[in-house]
């Protein structure tokens, strides 16, 4: 496949997939086209040795797992984990504000966004709503996104702000708030977004009981560069990684062992939920799914794991070409230059070299560009998916992803051949 095709592809996909409600129901569309099969995580399940599926327990989050022709007990699993949120802004009840002749809404911040980035962006909202039901316990669920700019935010004018090119700290409470309309007779100021809302669901405003809604970038990515050798986008993390994890699990088909894709959200906020990777939900779907396959003693779920390999995919950091002091003076990335392999001792990202050596080699077979990752001594990274779901479920485990300059930027940029080797990893990982 052509690095053009591949762009316009993940392209396609990250401006459909705006919230991580949009993610995962963009997801479902790819696996169904490929005919995977829906599963109910409060339902027994039984699964078929050459079969296909995928369950999407919260609305966020998404697995899909593969079993091989030749499957039997005893077989090795592999796991490869992304997830489906990115940092913004989520919208708060009651969030009609009036400032002056504007209406605005009334906002918190998600993760940790590069808050100035976002400012004088064209912006828009998506996410879920629920409605009356005739069953309380069962609400009326609905999806939305409005498909087009209808906030921004923003900034001074540097006549009355002389200093912010010296750097000026915005407050998350009073400085992110996105303006959404003027003032005007037509509209009710207590409710003029509960309504808009509902004129868009088409329903009742009475019917509307809550909300999840975040706020996202509505710029299209592109192709930039004197030679396009760039992409700049909107939520390259992560869904640089969702996007490859979904063809990898469709693509790579081994003829034996399980291979499973776990697409978690609230990664950016510590991952601590019941849909976050430090959670026990993957160790109930694997339970299931051995359950599924008519074995009901655990210690063969545990000795698949022992000789298993999971891969945490985020994306990683690119050297900086203005401010190259910040890395590394050896180990650094850069874009364009393939996959990168993120080690760090302390276990924020994890790694042993057991399974170094394993990615390697895969990318030795397939021809794939690869690099590795250290971050400077004196400047610690983030924490990854990695170390948690390694820590629920032990095995080999190895974190790597695309290296990004920019990150939790509203636009963030990556090499225009990255992805395309990524793809490919993914692809050899649940193949060979």
């Amino acid at each position: 496949m052509s690095n053009n095709t591949i762009t316009a592809e993940l392209l396609q996909f990250i401006k459909s997939a705006t919230s991580p409600y949009q993610v995962v129901e963009e997801g479902v569309i790819y696996l169904e086209k490929s005919e995977f099969k829906e599963l109910n995580l409060s339902e027994p399940w039984n699964l078929n040795a050459g079969g296909a599926y995928y369950i999407k327990p919260y609305g966020t989050v998404l697995f899909a797992f593969t079993i091989g022709e030749d499957w039997r007990e005893g077989q090795s699993l592999r796991i490869a984990a992304g997830h489906t949120d990115h940092p913004g802004f989520r919208l708060k009840p009651n969030a009609e504000m009036v400032s002056g002749a504007y209406c605005k809404l009334n906002t918190e911040v998600y993760g940790g966004p590069i808050l100035n980035t976002w400012l004088d962006r064209p912006l828009s909202i998506a996410g879920k709503v629920t409605l009356k039901s005739k069953d309380p316990f069962h609400p009326d669920i609905r999806l939305i996104d409005f498909r087009k700019p209808i906030l921004t935010i923003p900034n001074l004018a540097i006549h009355i702000n002389r200093e912010v090119n010296k750097g000026v700290e915005l407050n998350k409470q009073t400085d992110t708030l996105p303006i959404i309309a003027t003032i005007n007779e037509s509209l009710n100021k207590d409710k003029f977004f509960i309504n808009y809302l509902a004129k868009e669901l088409q329903v009742d405003e009475d019917k509307i009981l809550d909300y999840d809604l975040y706020i996202y970038n509505a710029e299209e990515g592109n192709l930039i560069g004197m030679e396009e050798d760039f992409i700049s986008c909107p939520r390259l993390d992560n869904l640089t990684s969702v996007w490859a994890l979904l063809k990898g699990i469709n693509e790579g088909r081994r003829n034996e062992g399980i291979n499973l894709i776990a697409l978690y959200d609230n990664e950016e906020i510590g991952s601590r939920s019941k849909q976050g990777a430090d959670s026990a939900l993957l160790t109930m779907i694997l339970s299931k799914v051995y359950e599924g396959l008519g074995i009901q003693n655990r210690e063969r779920m545990f000795e698949a794991t022992a000789k298993g390999m999971l891969l945490s995919v985020d994306v990683a950091h690119g050297v900086h070409p203005n401010r190259p002091e910040k890395y590394d003076p050896v180990n650094y990335t850069k874009l364009n230059g393939g996959i990168v392999i993120k080690i760090d001792s302390n276990q924020k990202y994890t790694f042993d070299t057991e399974a170094v050596a394993i990615v390697q080699q895969i990318c030795e077979v397939y021809g794939i560009s690869y690099q590795k990752f250290v971050n400077r001594s004196d400047m610690p990274g983030g924490m990854t998916l990695g170390p948690i779901i390694s820590s629920w479920l032990p095995m080999k485990t190895v974190d790597l992803g695309v290296p990004l300059l920019g990150m939790h930027s509203s636009r963030e940029l990556m090499g225009a051949d990255d992805q395309g080797h990524l793809e490919k990893l993914l692809k050899g990982f649940f193949e060979l």
